[in-house]
């Protein structure tokens, strides 16, 4: 296992955020908040004009990354803490660094620190416990 403290996870690019699936998405949750899917309402809040993402979909971006670098099972623990909004048409990175690696229970897991950000400005920031692979 090459993985150790200090190295960066492959983030992950969303090149643009699309308005369209949040409607999708606020009809799959049944999430009736119209800041999702009103973006002439939202300008009267100061979002120019835009929809604003829910927060499982920028979780899922998260999630993805810690997927894609370690495999489909390896998330053991996750928690996060919305900071900002995710626009519609935004572009996101997700990236993660190690913290720290440890044996438990007969099982190599990684913890990690996890963030979404847009433009240098962290919108999603967390922590994660990851399994580690012999990738």
């Amino acid at each position: 296992m090459n993985i150790k403290e200090d190295d960066e996870i492959p983030s992950l690019n969303i090149p643009s955020v699309d308005p369209q699936k949040m409607k999708t998405m606020a009809a799959l949750l049944r999430d009736p908040y119209p800041i999702h899917w009103d973006a002439e309402g939202n300008e009267k809040m100061g979002i120019k004009g835009k929809v604003v993402n829910q927060g499982p979909l920028n979780l899922s971006y998260l999630v993805n990354m810690l997927m894609n670098w370690q495999g489909q099972d390896c998330i053991r623990r996750l928690t996060v803490r919305f900071t900002g909004w995710v626009l519609g048409e935004d572009t996101l990175t997700a990236h993660g660094k190690v913290i720290s690696i440890d044996n438990t229970n007969n099982e190599l897991l990684a913890e990690c620190e996890i963030w979404l950000e847009r433009d240098g400005e962290r919108l999603l920031e967390g922590k994660a416990t990851v399994a580690l692979t012999d990738n």
